[in-house]
């Protein structure tokens, strides 16, 4: 068991620190502040590759394995998690074109999706389907050599902003087998798109709902088979909810890093606020729940990059716990500024503020516990180690 990163490992995570130090860090707190979508740093982080990580080569991905690739969002979500969580949802929605695809769709949109050029958007969730996604009402149907789809779908991030989205909709019976996948372009007449949502957090990237009224595509934008939908969202999720948890690994580091270096600049009581045992034991603390975090990060990875049995489990474990720990890592940070962490000058706040969602979307943590449960609790199952 070797935990140590090999050198082009450690040379894909210095090429995304270097960029995010360049690209990001100069405008991250603008972008949030006037809600900027950042078109032209995410087709520049597109250059690198990094818009098509795992995706497949055959579309112009660079197939890295998922562990590599968290140590590329973990680097750029210490600088800006908002947008790097975009273009993590990018990765995800260009790996499923890339993998379900036919050779239409992955001639029309594939080279541009993983060069950065143009960007996707994933439409899962609706107004009355979150947590079950399996009750979505969305529909598309067989009409001629086509589909046409009747609908709605909320919180869908880069909404009006993207090239095509990846939809999930019923094109059979209820539940999760009558389910299917689709790739739709996001100009197609009867595509509409509604307000941009004032959100807490993750201000770079507008969230929209959208509308499907009579929306025709051509039957070869089906992703996979019909009633296959299902399986590709979860199995989209998986690699989702790693994804999602390296960004508040990320955020979490960004935010720790800011606080050592305060603690050593400020001081009260006639020294360095790093002098004071209660401190140093909260940021050892933060430290520890950090490295625990990304272990199990990385180790879930591994799972699903080996396609362990358990490979869902370890992600859903993965995400809940590293998203906790890591929004409270940024939470306690901020305390440590003191009255400055809450000012907009200082990146704490808005670490805090980008970081909280991350326990809500890719499945909320409670939904976390449950798949956990079911499978600990599986007579036939064996328990993760």
């Amino acid at each position: 068991m070797d935990f140590e990163l090999s050198e082009e490992q450690q040379a894909f995570a210095q090429s995304a620190r270097a960029f995010a130090q360049a690209e990001f860090a100069p405008h991250a707190a603008r972008w949030d502040a006037e809600a900027i979508f950042p078109k032209a740093a995410i087709a520049h982080a597109g250059e690198l590759g990094f818009c098509g990580l795992y995706a497949p080569e055959r579309i112009g991905g660079l197939a890295l394995p998922r562990l590599d690739a968290t140590l590329v969002f973990e680097e750029m979500a210490a600088v800006d998690p908002s947008t790097t969580a975009f273009i993590t949802i990018h990765n995800m929605a260009t790996w499923m074109l890339g993998t379900w695809g036919t050779d239409a769709v992955c001639a029309q949109w594939g080279e541009d999706l993983t060069s950065g050029r143009k960007l996707a958007s994933y439409c899962l969730t609706e107004p009355g389907a979150g947590s079950d996604a399996a009750s979505l009402k969305t529909r598309a149907d067989r009409d001629g050599d086509g589909y046409v789809i009747n609908g709605g779908k909320a919180f869908i991030s880069g909404a009006g902003a993207t090239d095509v989205l990846v939809l999930m909709a019923r094109t059979g019976g209820p539940g999760a087998a009558g389910i299917s996948a689709f790739a739709v372009p996001a100009d197609a007449p009867g595509v509409a798109y509604g307000k941009k949502e004032h959100k807490m957090g993750w201000n770079s990237q507008p969230t929209r709902a959208i509308s499907f009224d009579n929306v025709r595509i051509p039957a070869d934008h089906l992703l996979g088979a019909e009633g296959e939908g299902f399986r590709i969202a979860m199995k989209g999720l998986d690699g989702g909810r790693i994804n999602i948890a390296t960004c508040s690994v990320g955020a979490a580091q960004g935010a720790l890093d800011a606080a050592r270096h305060y603690l050593h600049d400020r001081q009260q009581f006639g020294k360095p606020l790093a002098g004071f045992q209660a401190l140093q034991f909260k940021l050892a603390d933060m430290a520890t729940e950090l490295v625990a975090a990304r272990q199990m990060v990385r180790l879930a990875a591994s799972k699903l990059d080996a396609g362990h049995a358990d490979a869902s489990t370890y992600c859903a474990m993965a995400k809940r716990f590293a998203t906790d720990a890591g929004f409270n890592v940024c939470n306690d940070a901020l305390q440590l500024h003191g009255g400055y962490g809450y000012l907009a000058e200082f990146p704490l706040e808005r670490l805090v503020r980008d970081t909280r969602v991350h326990q809500i979307l890719e499945g909320t943590n409670e939904i976390m516990r449950v798949i956990v449960a079911r499978r600990l609790l599986d007579p036939g199952a064996e328990v993760p180690r």
